[in-house]
């Protein structure tokens, strides 16, 4: 059977955890498709204190996601935003800083690499096992590197709609100066999609992403 792209979906999350102390608020994703072009969006807010978007879009081929262009806004009280942006070329990506370094296939950003995971898993279901281990190259910023998220366990989460089995991805790196690391629950009973995320930085802060209802989606095309 052909694989075949989700249609455009919103992921809505509750948001808790610690950032300079305790911490509440909301989250969404937002995966937008038309012909073979794609968005990605990851908004997530904390009150009026802060809030941070990334996007990412770009196209649809054979082998997943093929990011062109990436923008990240964070907002602070009280401080100026911070703005960041990629962009993707055949054979050159252009960081943050405005270096150029070469591209590599597959080449994922913040945003898009959820959705390339759930391509993956979609259409290699065997590599969704504990024990096993998936690698990408990852465009964060001011570096191009290759990220190995380590599949660590089988849990099923209860969520307000119900429980859902899911696998537990872990990266095998910690995050360094300016990263955010993500630990991701994938249910392949929903599309394979990330149902929980849990965000790290190397200051000890950390937001967990828990869906609040299921995936809302448009009408299949």
């Amino acid at each position: 059977m052909a694989f075949a792209w989700p249609p455009s979906t919103r992921l809505s999350y509750r948001l808790s955890g610690n950032y300079r102390g305790p911490v509440e608020g909301t989250a969404q994703v937002e995966w937008l498709r038309q012909g073979t072009r794609y968005q990605v969006h990851l908004f997530t807010a904390i009150g009026p204190v802060l809030s941070r978007r990334i996007s990412s879009e770009g196209e649809l081929t054979a082998q997943g996601l093929a990011p062109r262009r990436f923008d990240g806004e964070q907002k602070v009280l009280f401080r100026s935003p911070r703005r960041w942006q990629l962009r993707f070329g055949p054979d050159q990506l252009v960081l943050s800083d405005g270096k150029v370094v070469p591209m590599q296939a597959g080449t994922q950003d913040e945003a898009s690499q959820f959705v390339q995971l759930t391509w993956l898993f979609t259409t290699q279901p065997d590599k969704l096992r504990v024990g096993s281990a998936v690698e990408l190259p990852l465009a964060i910023s001011r570096k191009l590197e290759r990220w190995t998220y380590d599949v660590v366990g089988e849990e099923t989460l209860r969520f307000p709609f119900g429980e859902v089995p899911s696998f537990h991805l872990k990266p095998r790196r910690a995050a360094g100066a300016g990263d955010l690391t993500p630990e991701i629950w994938i249910a392949p009973t929903l599309q394979y999609l990330p149902v929980r995320i849990v965000i790290r930085d190397n200051a000890g802060n950390s937001i967990d992403l828990s869906l609040e209802r299921a995936p809302q989606q448009a009408a299949q095309r």
